[in-house]
């Protein structure tokens, strides 16, 4: 395994809490930092992040934990812009399962990416999406 992207709250707790992830969540992080592979995370993300530090769902220090580590000069995390063909990648995600389209456009990026997601929503481990869990 190399590469791979991130659902929010899987990226939450590999910054804050990495006791919350599964053991093969917990590798799949592991050996993307320790080979230099990349851990993508999408700008969706990001904005879910914001909103709920906004809404006190999550606190400011998850913002700011995550601002370093993208300023760090090798920084392990690469977020991964929300662009054309993201959106086209989108429509393989059927909303029948997946409803929440944050969690369509993550889904997407992996597909798009064509990397495993490191999730614990079970209702995208239904979809057509390879996962890590």
């Amino acid at each position: 395994m190399g590469a791979v992207v991130v659902d929010t709250h899987a990226l939450v707790w590999y910054l804050m809490e990495p006791d919350r992830l599964s053991q093969p969540a917990s590798d799949a992080f592991d050996q993307a930092a320790a080979t230099g592979a990349a851990i993508y995370v999408s700008a969706i993300s990001l904005v879910e992040i914001i909103y709920l530090v906004d809404r006190w769902r999550l606190p400011q220090s998850v913002w700011d934990r995550l601002m370093e580590e993208l300023a760090a000069p090798e920084a392990e995390i690469s977020v991964v812009a929300v662009d054309q063909n993201v959106a086209v990648s989108v429509q393989a995600i059927s909303r029948a399962t997946v409803n929440d389209m944050p969690d369509r456009i993550i889904a997407a990026t992996a597909l798009r990416l064509n990397l495993p997601l490191v999730t614990r929503d079970r209702k995208i481990q239904a979809a057509q999406v390879q996962c890590i869990w």
